[in-house]
């Protein structure tokens, strides 16, 4: 199997329109994507650090094991529902 060819990005800005990719694998450091859309995007096993998530909204997502500072989302759902009552 060949090597997976590696694109480097360093202090640029540019937009960029990326449709049918794998971008396994990759790292994104100090990277603003303010307003970006992402749309049939599959984030399993991915780690998120130090990121502002400030007005995201995410819709119709597989939130399976997913964790917010160590505790499930779906715990974390159930409070809230439970709070509601």
């Amino acid at each position: 199997m060949p090597a997976t060819e590696v694109l480097q990005l360093i202090h640029t800005r540019q937009r960029l329109e990326v449709n049918d990719a794998n971008l396994s694998d990759s790292s994104f450091v100090n990277v603003k994507l303010t307003n970006a859309t992402f749309d049939d995007i599959n984030f399993s096993h991915t780690t998120i650090n130090n990121v502002n998530l400030s007005h995201v909204s995410i819709t119709d997502a597989d939130t399976t094991g997913m964790t917010i500072d160590g505790v499930l989302l779906s715990d974390l759902q159930a409070a809230y529902r439970a709070s509601q009552k």
